[in-house]
C-alpha cells in the first residue's frame, strides 16, 4: 500500500505544521527557541557564518516581529483547497445531482470568513495609549494574583491596567489581551475578540462544508462503481469481498488531488474544532488565553521536595455566561468597574 504510506506521511507533515503554527499563535515560543539553539549548536560548525546570520535574522523576523508570512500562507492554503473544490468536486458533484444550495454553502461561508478575517486583521484590538490610559485603568479590578496594582510597563512607561499585557511582537499594550494571532497578523484583545470568534466559527464551518460535500461525492462514486460489492481472489484461489483499504486505494488512484485536499480539510476541521471549543470555554468563564496560560504555567508553588501544589485563583471577572457573552459582544471600555 505505497499510496497509504504516502498519504499517512502527508497527513503527519500537515498535522505537525498546523500544531507548530497554532503553538506560535499563542504566547509561548520558548520551546522553539531552545530547539533552534540546540540545532544551531550541533550543525553550526558545518554552515557558513553568513548563512547562519541570514537564518537567524529570518527566524527573528518570522517569530518575534509582525510579518505577513502566516497571513499569506493562510490565504494560499485556502486558494489550494477551494481551487481543487471548484475544479473537480463542484462540477463532478453537480453532475451527480447534488443540490446547488449544498454545493454553494462553502462559498457562502468563505465570504463570511473573509469579512471577519478582514476585521481581525485591520481592527484595533484595544491599544492602550496615553489618551485612554486613565479610562482603562478603571475598567477591571486587580485580582492580586495574576494582576498586581501599580505595575508599570517597562516599554510603554504606563501603569498596566488589569487584564492588559504588552505584546512583544506588536510592541504595544493591549486592553484585555488574549493572544497575538499570527494568522491575522494582529493582537486579539477586547475590541476584536468578537470578530476573532466569528472568524473561527466560519473557518470551522468552511472545513465542515467542504469536507462533507467531498465525502458525499466519494461515497457516491464508490457506490455507483459497485466498489463495496467488488471481489478479489486470495492466495487460496477463493473469492473474497474487498475491504475499505482497497476502496480508498481505488479512489486515491482515481482522484489523488481530491483525497489530499480532503485529508488536509479533515485535519483542519478537528484542530479548529478543538481550538474553537477552547475559546468557547474561555468565553463561558470570562478568561483570556493569556490568563489561562499564566495560571497554568505561573501559579505553581513548591510545597516540598516531593510534590507541587497549584495555588487557587479566584476568577473575579466571571459574572455568569450571559454577562460574559455581553462583554464579548459589547467590549467594556468605559469607567464601569467590575466587582
Amino acid at each position: 500500500m505505497d499510496f497509504l504510506i504516502l498519504f499517512l506521511i502527508y497527513l503527519a507533515i500537515s498535522l505537525s505544521c498546523m500544531v507548530v503554527a497554532i503553538k506560535f499563535s499563542r504566547q509561548s515560543r520558548e520551546c522553539f527557541t531552545r530547539i533552534s539553539h540546540h540545532v544551531t549548536w550541533m550543525i553550526g560548525p558545518m554552515i557558513p557564518r553568513w548563512m547562519q546570520v541570514a537564518v537567524q535574522y529570518a527566524l527573528h523576523r518570522l517569530i518575534h516581529q509582525r510579518n505577513s508570512f502566516f497571513l499569506a500562507l493562510h490565504l494560499l492554503l485556502e486558494v489550494a483547497v477551494y481551487g481543487e473544490y471548484s475544479w473537480e468536486v463542484f462540477p463532478y458533484s453537480l453532475e451527480l445531482g447534488f443540490t446547488l444550495s449544498i454545493l454553494l454553502m462553502p462559498y457562502i461561508l468563505l465570504f463570511g470568513k473573509m469579512y471577519f478575517f478582514y476585521l481581525c486583521c485591520t481592527s484595533d484590538p484595544g491599544i492602550i495609549s496615553p489618551s485612554n490610559h486613565k479610562q482603562l485603568l478603571k475598567v477591571y479590578t486587580y485580582d492580586g494574583t495574576l494582576y498586581q496594582y501599580a505595575r508599570v510597563c517597562s516599554t510603554c512607561k504606563l501603569v498596566k491596567p488589569a487584564r492588559s499585557k504588552h505584546c512583544r511582537v506588536c510592541n504595544r499594550c493591549v486592553h484585555r489581551f488574549d493572544h497575538h494571532c499570527v494568522w491575522v497578523n494582529n493582537c486579539i484583545g477586547a475590541l476584536n475578540i468578537r470578530y476573532f470568534l466569528f472568524y473561527l466559527v466560519t473557518l470551522l464551518g468552511m472545513a465542515a462544508a467542504v469536507g462533507t460535500v467531498t465525502i458525499r461525492f466519494l461515497v457516491q462514486v464508490a457506490l455507483m462503481s459497485n466498489l463495496p460489492q467488488a471481489m478479489y481472489v486470495n492466495a487460496e484461489g477463493e473469492h473474497e469481498p474487498v475491504g475499505v483499504l482497497f476502496i480508498v486505494q481505488k479512489l486515491f488512484l482515481t482522484f489523488p488531488r481530491i483525497l489530499f485536499m480532503l485529508g488536509f480539510t479533515l485535519l483542519s476541521f478537528f484542530l479548529l474544532a478543538g481550538y474553537s471549543a477552547f475559546h468557547l470555554f474561555l468565553v463561558m468563564t470570562n478568561q483570556t488565553s493569556n490568563e489561562w496560560y499564566k495560571y497554568k504555567n505561573s501559579c505553581r508553588c513548591r510545597v516540598d521536595n516531593s510534590r507541587t501544589d497549584r495555588r487557587t485563583w479566584e476568577n473575579v471577572y466571571h459574572r455568569g455566561f450571559i454577562t460574559n457573552m455581553k462583554e464579548i459582544i459589547c467590549p467594556v471600555t468605559t469607567q464601569k468597574r467590575f466587582r
